[in-house]
């Protein structure tokens, strides 16, 4: 590579300060520098290379240790100690050539040492040489900073983790999404950010890692629940890519997918829920009476069904009209569902007029008073019913069955019992509760196959 070069791949011509109090030398100097296309500065004392250097920032200096008044190796040690001059590197020239001056020019910070009488083409291709470290450590700096720059600015949280666990590096938007200050996260382990199970599963793999490098493949993403500085949780996409250098090391990117996991609960729970009345639908009933289904048949503890109807419902429609039907159905569901205090108690829109509560561990009598006081309830709204023969004001027919479920048993006879029985209250009149305990069909029907 030519001096031309090495001045584009430094974005500029190389400058070159020429230290030397002997004019013939300067000279001869200078002379070389300008052949070989360098910027050339000349002083011929260490107070003015100071100065020069401080104002025009050299690529390289020339540095002679003998001169009068502040010697080269005290024009060297200001120029280290000063912040901006104190990375250019420095050659020193001497005749002085013994170990001792070599070593002292060294430890003050040069980078080379040509004795006198110069050689010049030796000095040219020593400048050169120098020229071209400075020029790729400056391209590595310069790549390195990119590098950082891209690290600190990404929106994605990065994290740099050895095969011990042990958290090495963590970038600010890590720092970010789990409430941690610059670099705190370094030196804590994987475990005090991960459940045990999970920060163990992840353990193994960089040891697998760690005994065969080559036969390892990168551990993809999953979602993981990572611990809030503030002791919440916060829920990520962990990408985890193993890479070898002097140890083996991971880069784990995370990506917080908590607004998205919002999202997604909001449209899991807006799936579960009658969008007129803002109770369940009759999926999300479903689902839960078959879980609390399961449960009875574990505690053998009764489970008890309402089913309810709102009375004349067509007529209050066509007489009020659809908006006010809609929202009778809205105060009936509303009225409904604070009778479902417990969590093992729900209360659900089924379809049109018909709604649908489950009381889990309730016996018949208690299932009973609950929906004698929902009636009562609903009554006690005053909600007009112009043309209804049963009341002045709206009212419900509930049927209430229980049950005591067994393997051969299903939902739908709980349903059939408790559908019969709310029928039964509209033929005896309207506005009233109706009841049926049904225990196990299924079951008395074995027992009475074994009495035979």
């Amino acid at each position: 590579m030519t001096p031309k070069d090495l001045g584009m791949a430094g974005r500029r011509d190389a400058a070159v300060l020429i230290v030397d109090d002997a004019p013939e030398n300067l000279a001869a100097l200078r002379k070389l520098m300008v052949e070989q296309g360098y910027q050339t500065f000349v002083a011929t004392s260490g107070e003015r290379a100071l100065k020069i250097a401080r104002r025009v920032h050299p690529d390289l200096v020339l540095l002679d240790v003998m001169m009068p008044g502040m010697d080269g190796f005290e024009t060297c040690r200001q120029l280290k100690a000063n912040a901006s001059t104190a990375r250019i590197p420095v050659i020193f020239m001497s005749a002085r050539t013994g170990t001792d001056d070599v070593v002292a020019g060294f430890d003050l910070g040069a980078v080379d040492y040509i004795a006198k009488p110069l050689r010049m083409a030796e000095v040219s291709a020593r400048v050169r040489t120098q020229l071209q470290i400075r020029v790729n450590v400056e391209s590595q700096e310069e790549q390195a900073e990119r590098l950082r720059t891209i690290v600190n600015n990404m929106a994605e949280g990065l994290l740099i983790i050895e095969a011990d666990g042990r958290i090495q590096f963590t970038n600010p938007a890590c720092d970010k999404y789990l409430g941690y200050r610059e670099n705190a996260l370094a030196g804590s382990h994987i475990s005090d950010l991960l459940n045990p199970m999970v920060a163990q599963e992840y353990l193994d793999y960089f040891s697998r890692y760690a005994g065969a490098p080559e036969g390892a493949h990168h551990h993809g993403t999953r979602e993981v629940i990572i611990r809030h500085r503030n002791g919440s949780s916060v829920c990520m996409d962990l990408t985890l890519t193993p890479m070898y250098l002097r140890q083996p090391l991971f880069i784990g990117l995370l990506h917080d997918i908590t607004h998205h996991k919002q999202s997604e609960d909001a449209l899991q729970r807006a799936a579960m829920v009658d969008p007129l009345t803002k109770i369940a639908n009759r999926r999300h009933f479903d689902s839960f009476l078959e879980k609390e289904w399961q449960r009875s048949m574990r505690s053998g503890l009764p489970l008890s069904l309402v089913v309810l109807d709102v009375d004349h419902f067509k007529l209050y429609n066509d007489t009020l009209g659809h908006p006010a039907g809609d929202a009778c159905l809205q105060q009936v569901a509303q009225a409904i569902d604070s009778h479902a205090m417990r969590t093992t108690d729900l209360a659900a829109r089924y379809g049109g007029e018909e709604f649908v509560l489950l009381f889990a561990e309730t016996p018949a009598d208690a299932a009973r008073m609950l929906a004698e006081a929902i009636r009562a309830h609903i009554e006690a709204l005053q909600i007009p019913h112009p043309r209804s023969t049963t009341s002045a004001w709206l009212t419900v027919s509930i049927g209430v069955a229980t049950i005591l479920p067994h393997q051969l048993d299903n939902t739908e006879s709980l349903f059939v019992a408790a559908d019969r029985a709310m029928y039964v209250a509209k033929e005896k009149g309207r506005n009233q509760v109706r009841c049926t305990s049904t225990g196990s069909a299924a079951l008395d029907a074995v027992k009475a196959l074994m009495v035979r």
